[in-house]
């Protein structure tokens, strides 16, 4: 959740306007609170976190679920967008989604993303090594997921010194498709 890229990336969402919310699953706030490594929770334990801080956000700030864009850095992402359709949230935003586990692209993690009503943006490194650009245009993905690549990104859209890239602008690429995808969503009554 306090990771430099997670710092870097809310500061630019949050500078367009967007009201940022952070959070953390089980697994990673037993880490901060004993320091010990563990694996994630099941995904039945991640889905049930997301709907609760779903709820919890609505009932905050007196919004209905289709007020939200929900979203995350990887595997949050990936549980957010396993939920969103069902918790009928406004919009869902992939920071580097895992299509699939690292050297094994045989293993989609993208069924659920061929039918997903929700509109979707997924911000993508070129050669993120969870699903690079050549891999993702052959994947069947519904019409409301919206790919936008960072070129010579990785998973944390970082490019190699050589590309003459910054990942100072990877990240301001990624805020500017943030802001721009925000713009086209009608949040006001959800």
């Amino acid at each position: 959740m306090d990771s430099d890229f997670m710092e870097a990336i809310s500061a630019r969402m949050a500078a367009t306007g967007a009201c940022v919310i952070r959070f953390e699953f089980p697994y990673m706030a037993g880490r901060r609170v004993d320091g010990k490594k563990r694996g994630p929770n099941s995904a039945k334990v991640l889905e049930a976190t997301w709907r609760e801080v779903i709820a919890q956000v609505c009932e905050e700030r007196s919004l209905t679920p289709g007020q939200l864009v929900i979203g995350g850095k990887s595997m949050g992402g990936r549980i957010a967008s396993m939920v969103a359709d069902e918790s009928e949230v406004g919009g869902l935003v992939c920071l580097g989604y895992p299509f699939h586990p690292t050297g094994k692209p045989e293993k989609l993690r993208t069924e659920h993303l061929e039918a997903l009503e929700t509109p979707a943006l997924c911000l993508q490194g070129t050669r993120d090594p969870f699903g690079k650009k050549e891999e993702v245009a052959g994947y069947t993905l519904a019409e409301t997921f919206e790919v936008t690549w960072l070129e010579d990104g990785d998973h944390s859209f970082k490019p190699r010194k050589r590309s003459g890239r910054t990942l100072e602008q990877n990240l301001d690429e990624a805020a500017e498709a943030f802001d721009a995808f925000l713009s086209g969503l009608d949040l006001t009554s959800g």
